[in-house]
C-alpha cells in the first residue's frame, strides 16, 4: 500500500493527499493552479525550495511565479548559471563575473584572470547570446548536489578559476551546489529545475562590457526598459576601485582578511574614503563655477544614511566657510486628514502631495528674495502643523540643506532656478559580492540596517519592519528611483565591513521572527546572507560613521 501524506496548498486553499516522495514539480502538474505565469519555485513551510524538492512530511506549500520576489530571484540565479556555463563552454579559460545591477539589468564582465577582463566585441556578444539560447533550447536539467565541504572545495578547485575562498571560510561540514551536465556552480538560493524554464533574456554591450537584460518586474513578458545610468555606473566603478585598495573582491577574501587581523585596517581605510568623498562634494558645492547654490537637496531610499550624510556634509561645508541651515521637509507635511490615499483607501505617506507644496515653494521663493519666513513644525503625535516661533533668513554665506524623499523630484520646486540648487542622491549602492556569481542586493543591505535601527530606536520588531517592506519599495520605485540621475552627484553610503558588524545586532532580532509566517521567508534569506560573514567588533568604528546611525554610538543627534 502506497504511503500517503497530506499537504496544504496555499494557492488552491486545499488539503491534498500525495504519495510520499512526490516532487514539487509533480505536485504543481497535478494541481489545478490558477496562476498568470508558470511556476518557478515554491515556499515550503515558508522556505523557498526548487521544484525538484521531494516531500516526505506534511507541509504548507505555496507555488511561486516570476512576479513574486522569491520567484524573480530564482529566475535570475538560473539565468546567471546559464550565462556562466555559456562563457565556460565558449572560452574555457574565462569566467563570468556578475558585477552589479544597472539599467534594470546586470552589468557583467568576462574575466581571463582576476585582473584581466576580456575585450567585448559584437562578435563576443553574438557568440555568447547564441550559446545561451542553445543551452536553454536543450532544456538541460539543473540538479542539486550535496557533499562534504572538503570534497566540494576540491571539485571547485579543479575548475579553471579555482575559486574556493567562500567554501573555505564558511566552516560548514557540508555544502550544496548545482550541476548542469559537467558544469558545476554554487548559488545561495533555489534555481529552476532546468534551463528551459527561462523564457526571456537579452545581452548587450554596456560601457565596454556586458548588460544582462532580464524580465520586467511589472510585466515578465517584457524586458526591463534599458536606461542609461551614467552617474550610478560611476559610483560602482569607484567602489570597485576602493575594494581593490583593500585587495578584496568577494566575501571569502573579506573573511580571510578578518581572520588575519586585517579588519581594523579595513574599517579605517573605508571610513577615510567616505570622509574624503563627503569633503569632495562639499568642495564641489563651495567652488561651483555658477556660484554657490542656495539649496542643497538630498534624497535617497529608506535606511540609505541620508541623515548622517546631511550632518557630515554640514561640517565639511563649514570648513569651506559656508553656514549650512537644515530644514526638515517633514515639517511641511499636510495635516494628517489631508494626506493623499492610495488605491486601497489607506493613507499614502510617501506621495508627493503629502507635502504642502504651495507653502514649501512659497517659503523657498521668499528666502531667495531676502525675506524672513516662519518655520513650521509638524507634530507627529497630533498629525497637525504647529508654529513654535522659529524663523529663518538667508545671509550671503548661508546654504539651506533640504533632506527628504522627494528632494530630487523636478516637480518639488519648479519655481526655483536650477542653478540655485545642488542635488545629491544617497544610497547604499553596492557592497562586496559573495563570489563571482552571487551578489547581495543592496535593498537587502538597507533592510538589515532598517531592521536593526527600528528595533533599537523605534520599538518595531523584525516582523513589523519586514511587513512594511512592500509598501516602502512601492514608494521608492515611484518617487525616488526615476529621479536618481537628476542628481548632480551620488554618494554610496555602503561600507565594505558593515554586514560583518550588523551581523551581531541583526541575527538575534531576525531569530524572533516565527517560522510559520510570510515574513519568515525574508528573515531566513537575510540570516543566510549574514551567515557568510565573519563577525567583527565595532569598537574601531568612529562615532561619525554612517553605520552608527543604525547600531548606535553616534556623536550626532538624530
Amino acid at each position: 500500500m502506497q504511503n500517503l501524506i497530506t499537504i496544504y496548498c496555499k494557492n488552491t486553499k486545499e488539503y491534498v493527499q500525495i504519495p510520499c516522495g512526490t516532487s514539487l514539480k509533480e505536485l504543481a502538474e497535478q494541481l489545478s493552479l490558477d496562476m498568470r505565469y508558470p511556476v518557478v519555485a515554491a515556499r515550503v513551510n515558508y522556505k523557498v525550495q526548487n521544484l525538484n524538492f521531494l516531500i516526505y512530511k506534511p507541509k504548507d506549500i505555496e507555488f511561486l511565479d516570476i512576479t513574486s520576489e522569491s520567484g524573480k530571484r530564482c529566475y535570475l540565479r538560473t539565468l546567471n548559471m546559464v550565462m556562466a556555463c555559456a562563457v565556460r563552454e565558449l572560452w574555457p579559460s574565462c569566467d563570468l563575473r556578475l558585477e552589479h545591477p544597472i539599467s534594470r539589468g546586470f552589468y557583467c564582465t568576462i574575466r581571463e584572470s582576476r585582473e584581466v577582463v576580456k575585450e567585448i566585441t559584437p562578435e563576443v556578444i553574438s557568440q555568447l547570446k547564441a550559446r545561451m539560447e542553445q543551452i536553454i533550447a536543450e532544456n538541460r536539467p539543473i540538479i542539486t548536489e550535496e557533499r562534504q565541504t572538503k570534497e566540494v572545495i576540491k571539485l571547485f578547485a579543479d575548475r579553471k578559476d579555482g575559486e574556493t575562498t567562500l567554501f573555505e571560510t564558511l566552516g560548514n561540514p557540508y555544502c550544496r551546489y548545482y550541476r548542469m551536465g559537467d558544469y558545476i556552480d554554487y548559488y545561495t538560493g533555489a534555481l529552476m529545475p532546468s534551463t528551459g524554464y527561462i523564457h526571456l533574456f537579452d545581452i548587450e554591450e554596456y560601457n565596454g562590457n556586458i548588460l544582462l537584460r532580464v524580465p520586467s518586474r511589472r510585466d515578465p513578458n517584457q524586458l526591463g526598459e534599458r536606461c542609461m545610468q551614467d552617474k550610478r555606473f560611476g559610483i560602482f566603478k569607484e567602489y570597485v576601485g576602493w575594494n581593490k585598495l583593500l585587495h578584496i573582491s568577494n566575501v571569502g577574501e573579506f573573511n580571510r582578511a578578518c581572520k588575519n587581523q586585517k579588519s581594523f585596517e579595513m574599517i579605517k581605510l573605508s571610513e577615510a574614503l567616505h570622509e574624503k568623498k563627503v569633503a569632495q562634494i562639499a568642495d564641489q558645492i563651495a567652488h561651483r563655477e555658477t556660484g554657490i547654490p542656495r539649496f542643497v537637496l538630498i534624497s535617497g531610499p529608506s535606511s540609505s544614511g541620508k541623515t548622517t550624510f546631511s550632518k557630515r556634509l554640514t561640517i565639511q561645508l563649514m570648513v569651506n566657510g559656508i553656514r549650512p541651515v537644515v530644514i526638515s521637509m517633514d515639517n511641511y507635511f499636510v495635516n494628517r486628514e489631508d494626506t493623499p490615499r492610495d488605491e486601497n483607501g489607506e493613507w499614502d505617506f510617501e506621495h508627493l502631495e503629502t507635502l504642502d507644496l504651495p507653502l514649501f515653494r512659497q517659503h523657498l521663493a521668499e528666502l531667495l528674495d531676502g525675506k524672513t519666513i516662519k518655520l513650521p513644525f509638524y507634530n507627529f503625535e497630533t498629525g497637525k502643523r504647529e508654529y513654535r516661533g522659529e524663523t529663518l533668513h538667508l545671509e550671503k554665506d548661508t546654504v539651506v540643506i533640504l533632506e527628504g524623499l522627494h528632494a530630487l523630484n523636478p516637480e518639488l520646486i519648479p519655481n526655483i532656478p536650477r542653478e540655485m540648487t545642488f542635488k545629491i542622491y544617497v544610497s547604499a549602492l553596492t557592497t562586496v559580492n559573495l563570489d563571482n556569481h552571487n551578489w547581495i542586493p543592496t535593498s537587502d543591505v538597507r533592510l538589515i540596517r532598517r531592521i536593526v535601527r527600528d528595533y533599537r530606536y523605534r520599538g518595531y520588531s523584525a516582523i513589523e519592519t519586514i511587513a512594511r517592506l512592500a509598501s516602502v519599495q512601492r514608494g521608492e520605485d515611484r518617487w525616488i528611483a526615476p529621479f536618481q540621475e537628476e542628481a548632480d552627484v551620488m554618494f554610496n553610503s555602503a561600507l565594505l565591513f558593515e554586514l560583518a558588524v550588523l551581523k551581531r545586532h541583526a541575527e538575534p532580532i531576525l531569530d524572533e521572527v516565527p517560522k510559520y509566517c510570510d515574513e519568515y521567508t525574508t528573515a531566513h534569506r537575510l540570516k543566510k546572507y549574514l551567515s557568510y560573514f565573519e563577525s567583527i567588533p565595532e569598537r574601531e568604528i568612529p562615532p561619525t560613521s554612517f553605520l552608527r546611525e543604525f547600531v548606535g554610538g553616534s556623536s550626532f543627534r538624530y
